[in-house]
């Protein structure tokens, strides 16, 4: 049924979509064709068609059963990092972390073969590569990437990096599959990745893995500094300890927020 009170313009397919992107909120991340459905008034056929095309589109993921956001989400908006809450619960933590290392530190995501900028806070230095909310670069190369991509099953993995990139660059890194695995394990085995001007010259970078309530990683976080300032032993030694305290708590106030009941409150008439 068309909507009330809308002009000859209005497009009711636009809206409906825009409807089932909106329904994703905190304390309901993730769910199935039916509760989104009952979420947005939309019936169960119409709900599905839409899911399945953002789906396609990369907007939407699905596990068989539950339906989630994917950060792709940002190219239309804030609209990703608001439904998880990340950012609200990572910014003192980040700005702290920064305080103490005076380099800047971002938080990111897969999505596909690439990795999301969701969170970020900067200090003003010349680095070759531009980094913001929304910034994609390809995962491999990246210590967020590693952090995350040591974290799928095998298949996933596979599934994942086959999907081109869609950040338009080319890292200077270019592993067989041998030497890509080879890494991965080693990020595996020590719970954080390094890179060293594997994406581009003068980028150098530490990463551990953000998870929720159920151990599950759910982002990365890093430390980026100018390879010219900062040598791998002081991005080590100095950094890296800071870095996995902040992971760790980052996490913990992230399982916290998952506990908390999300209770709506109707709109006064």
């Amino acid at each position: 049924m068309p909507r009330e009170g809308t002009g000859p313009d209005f497009i009711e397919a636009l809206a409906r979509g825009l409807d089932v992107i909106t329904a994703f909120r905190p304390g309901r991340p993730a769910m199935t064709l039916a509760e989104v459905a009952t979420a947005t008034g939309l019936a169960r056929p119409t709900a599905r068609r839409i899911l399945l095309t953002l789906e396609e589109l990369g907007y939407v993921r699905t596990d068989g059963r539950d339906y989630a956001l994917t950060p792709r989400v940002l190219d239309l908006g804030v609209a990703y990092v608001r439904s998880t809450g990340l950012w609200d619960v990572a910014r003192p933590h980040l700005e702290r972390l920064v305080a103490r290392t005076n380099e800047s530190c971002s938080i990111a995501q897969l999505d596909g073969s690439d990795i999301v900028y969701v969170a970020r806070v900067a200090v003003p230095k010349i680095v070759a590569l531009a980094v913001q909310i929304g910034t994609r670069f390809p995962a491999l190369p990246t210590s967020l990437g590693k952090v995350q991509l040591a974290a799928l099953p095998p298949d996933e993995l596979e599934a994942v990096l086959a999907e081109p990139t869609r950040s338009g660059l080319v890292p200077r890194w270019q592993p067989d599959r041998a030497e890509r695995d080879a890494e991965l394990r080693e990020v595996r085995a020590r719970g954080w990745a390094l890179t060293d001007e594997q994406l581009a010259p003068g980028i150098r970078s530490v990463a551990a893995p953000l998870r929720d309530g159920s151990g599950r990683v759910i982002a990365g976080v890093n430390v980026n500094c100018h390879a010219a300032e900062t040598p791998v032993e002081k991005l080590l030694e100095r950094h890296l300890p800071l870095l996995l305290q902040t992971a760790g708590e980052i996490s913990a106030d992230f399982a916290r927020l998952d506990t908390v009941p999300h209770v709506t409150v109707p709109a006064a008439r």
